[in-house]
């Protein structure tokens, strides 16, 4: 019997703090597993401690963003050329070299393990879960999407066509049925963008195989928290009025 209510989580972006309340809310809210799609680290004041946290709750079915990705590539660098960027950058650029200086390399190797994108049969449910979508970890799918264009991501995808389509990537979290397969983005655990700051996730529901049913779950978590961190560790790249207003920039 599969489980019937799954948790896709992304785009935690190393808010530690937004993970644990997001894994408490998937708790309350019945999800008997946790999926997560990418974006794990970048940003945020937390990368390692986020990293364990996800292996201390053993979550095994996570993927790797293009956020991570780039981190990725840092941590392979000689840590000189590492440093020299986190002084010399762009805000980007000194963040992810930030990021890549707080990880051991146990976190390096973890990372390299990671698949870009997972493929699930719940049931007889056929699952796709990537980080942006089947084209690429920087492609995205917004609400907006046609079923057009979600046919032409789908074609890139070489296995089973699915009945769930589960990303993340925009940080815009929405649930819709779009030519018979339903399309979730997550939104984002850690870093919101769409003007709501507190965290996002989804669950989809998969007691009828026939109609599996998802929805946006919002949670408050303890913001004060990581922005304190933000202060104290350093962190650069990061303007505290993002996080109290869930915007980007």
């Amino acid at each position: 019997m599969p489980e019937v209510r799954i948790a896709f989580l992304s785009d935690i972006h190393a808010n530690m703090p937004a993970l644990r309340a997001a894994l408490e809310s998937a708790a309350s809210h019945g999800a008997a597993r946790i999926v997560i799609a990418g974006d794990l680290v970048g940003d945020g004041p937390f990368p390692a401690e986020t990293l364990q946290l996800i292996r201390d709750s053993g979550i095994t079915e996570v993927i790797r963003g293009n956020v991570d990705r780039n981190v990725l590539s840092l941590l392979r660098k000689k840590r000189k050329q590492v440093e020299k960027r986190r002084w010399t950058g762009d805000s980007k650029t000194r963040n992810r070299a930030w990021t890549a200086l707080q990880l051991p390399e146990a976190d390096c190797d973890w990372l390299g393990e990671l698949a870009t994108e997972i493929s699930l049969s719940v049931g007889s449910t056929e699952v796709l879960v990537v980080h942006g979508s089947a084209l690429g970890d920087t492609d995205y799918v917004y609400p907006s999407i046609t079923p057009e264009a979600l046919e032409r991501k789908l074609e890139a995808h070489s296995g089973p066509r699915p009945a769930v389509h589960v990303s993340g990537h925009s940080h815009i979290p929405f649930v819709r049925e779009i030519a018979g397969v339903l399309v979730v983005n997550c939104g984002s655990v850690g870093r919101p963008a769409d003007g709501d700051p507190r965290g996002a996730f989804a669950i989809v529901d998969f007691a009828n195989p026939d109609t599996p049913l998802g929805e946006i779950v919002r949670f408050e978590y303890p913001v004060e928290e990581t922005l304190e961190a933000i202060r104290v560790r350093d962190v650069p790249g990061i303007r505290r009025r993002q996080y109290r207003q869930g915007i980007k920039n």
